[in-house]
């Protein structure tokens, strides 16, 4: 596999990487690796992104950066793995997840907290299996690009939607 992702994750040893990418034994010895991740990423979003209650700046910096950390680490389990886009590999779900949940003031004035974080994780895992929207496409990018941008663009499907449904419910 061609090296397109970041290389500083070269030198680290196997097991660290591998472990990250995995998030240790939930994506190795669990069934449904990728919801495990993603109820990893919803512990993820209430304890650094909604119980601080960051605003969006803060938290858009914060999933770019951790987003870039999945595309390297991602990237180089694929490499090590000799995988394209294991599925044990759920790093890439757990750093996506905040983003189904951009705008959260706006969507708990229609709904309780906990009703959009379920909303959010059920179509967060329907558009990650389903991949609509041309989403399947941006798999084929090279290395930890193509394991990551996919469940970005499926996290940001979900928001798109769970908007939709708040804003349709106010006009009722």
């Amino acid at each position: 596999m061609p090296r397109s992702q970041p290389s500083w994750t070269r030198g680290l040893p196997t097991s660290l990487v591998v472990g990250l990418a995995t998030l240790g034994p939930l994506g190795r010895k669990l069934p449904a690796p990728g919801t495990w991740g993603s109820a990893a990423g919803l512990l993820w979003v209430t304890a650094v992104f909604w119980v601080p209650r960051l605003g969006p700046g803060a938290t858009l910096a914060l999933c770019a950066a951790s987003g870039y950390l999945a595309v390297a680490f991602c990237g180089e389990a694929e490499i090590r793995l000799k995988k394209k886009d294991p599925g044990e590999v759920i790093l890439d779900e757990f750093v996506a997840m905040p983003l189904c949940f951009l705008g959260w003031r706006t969507l708990v004035v229609a709904w309780p907290p906990w009703a959009v974080l379920l909303a959010g994780f059920a179509l967060f895992r329907l558009f990650d299996i389903v991949k609509p929207f041309g989403i399947s496409r941006l798999q084929r990018l090279p290395g930890g690009w193509g394991v990551v941008i996919d469940d970005t663009a499926a996290a940001l499907a979900a928001c798109v939607s769970l908007h939709a449904v708040v804003w349709l419910v106010a006009r009722r």
